[in-house]
């Protein structure tokens, strides 16, 4: 029986081993959906760079708290997963899934150095009867071009081991939305892209058994532009508002009171609304991905790259605001004290990745004002690629909250209570329309940023 035949038996029959490469945002919940599935495969390994995580996945704790503390306990429950920092067990597993990160460089470039590293690794342990499937974003033909060559550098070539033939490959994107109780990676519908009919085919019958749509598409480059189509279309109309909104407080114009108003229009109108920047893994990375993507190719994305400036100004444009605002109260911005409220990228999560609550601690600290932050999913900021701020959460308090010269609300967790910010804040610059219900209590004291 060929490689073909044997792994499709083996997915059908509910026997695969199932590796899952990156236990972070996307890897831990793809290999629950494979564990909470009784028949999608015989075992689960999760492998992660970081042994805080394994260590704390064997204790039945979790370290991403909007999945809830009961999932650890599942994957350990009834024997099937088991989480471990050694890749050369890459070579159990007929079905390895990369789910680690594709950040940006300083030059807000592609960084496919984890992509690559994975690669090598797998490369290294590859055997016979192996699919492949990259799900971290990228640009067009980085399945074909960067990360299956990876692999094929890596290996033996004694064993001459062929793509399509002996061992297969695809992309199938992540689609999470941390913190959304209304979908899931069982529920989202998944596309896969193969490099080949029969790596799609192979592909589209392992994730069938976890998930319960897969869309199969012609190709590793369809899945991945169509994964930077979905969040590209949402940063240039978020980048749309947001421009509006800069030149709308030009005017004195409430740009969530225009928002809402074109939201009445039933047809052709889908509301957006403006921040203090993006966040999240994708939205403001991918623009970038396909802009230096397109320029390769001698079609310059100007479009695509504007709305990706546009979102990047927006820490500036709230750290000026917010020092403008303070010097017409006669603060200097030298040893002004400000409050940032939420660090998240998004309410209600833990998740701070590509966070522009960074960017403007960073920005204010620079020119001079001393900056705390509050929120109630954070605690404490760790080491990251960018910032490494070395702060904690401060609790909020009438008293508090009068302490501080502004408070800004960079991300509008239900967790704060904002009828106490109206009360007791000197200033309030908020970013989200967090404080429309109190604007009555707030008379001079709210800034809208």
């Amino acid at each position: 029986m060929n490689a073909y035949d044997e792994l499709l038996r083996t997915i059908d029959r509910g026997e695969a081993v199932v590796g899952v490469i990156g236990l972070g945002y996307v890897g831990l919940p793809l290999a629950a959906a494979f564990h909470d599935a009784p028949s999608a495969a015989r075992r689960i390994v999760g492998f992660d760079s970081d042994p805080k995580k394994i260590e704390r996945l064997s204790r039945g704790e979790m370290y991403l708290k909007h999945l809830g503390d009961s999932l650890p306990k599942r994957l350990a429950a009834g024997g099937r997963f088991d989480a471990t920092c050694d890749l050369t067990r890459i070579a159990e597993c007929d079905a390895v899934l990369v789910c680690v990160p594709t950040p940006l460089n300083a030059r807000n470039e592609p960084d496919l150095s984890y992509v690559l590293r994975t690669a090598e690794s797998i490369g290294r342990v590859l055997r016979a009867g192996q699919l492949i499937v990259l799900e971290s974003t990228t640009y067009p033909g980085t399945t074909r071009d960067e990360f299956v060559p990876a692999i094929m550098r890596a290996a033996d070539p004694a064993r001459g081991l062929r793509p399509g033939e002996d061992w297969f490959a695809a992309f199938s994107p992540e689609r999470e939305n941390p913190g959304d109780p209304a979908h899931s990676t069982h529920t989202i519908p998944k596309l896969v892209g193969g490099l080949d009919e029969r790596s799609t085919a192979l592909a589209s019958r392992l994730y069938g058994r976890a998930v319960r749509h897969v869309v199969g598409v012609r190709s590793a480059e369809v899945a991945e532009a169509a994964k930077l189509l979905e969040n590209i279309f949402r940063a240039v109309n978020i980048a749309l508002v947001n421009e509006m909104k800069m030149t709308l407080d030009a005017m004195g114009i409430d740009i969530w009171e225009v928002v809402r108003a074109a939201s009445t229009k039933p047809f052709g109108f889908m509301p957006f609304y403006p921040g203090p920047g993006m966040g999240g893994h994708c939205i403001p990375v991918d623009p970038f991905y396909f802009a230096w993507r397109a320029r390769q190719v001698g079609q310059p994305a100007r479009f695509i790259e504007l709305a990706g400036e546009v979102n990047v100004r927006m820490p500036r444009y709230v750290a000026e605001r917010t020092i403008a605002s303070l010097a017409s109260r006669g603060i200097s911005a030298a040893g002004a004290r400000v409050l940032v409220l939420g660090l998240a990228y998004k309410p209600d999560i833990d998740d701070v990745r590509e966070s522009p609550s960074f960017e403007l601690i960073a920005m204010l600290r620079d020119a001079g004002v001393e900056v705390d932050y509050s929120d109630p999913h954070v605690a404490a900021t760790w080491a990251g690629r960018r910032h490494d701020l070395g702060m904690k959460s401060v609790a909020l308090s009438p008293q508090s909250l009068a302490s501080y010269d502004a408070v800004i609300i960079s991300t509008n967790h239900r967790g704060f209570d904002y009828e106490m910010i109206a009360r007791h804040a000197r200033l309030v610059v908020d970013t989200r329309d967090a404080m429309r219900d109190f604007e009555g209590m707030m008379l001079g004291r709210l800034v809208r940023a």
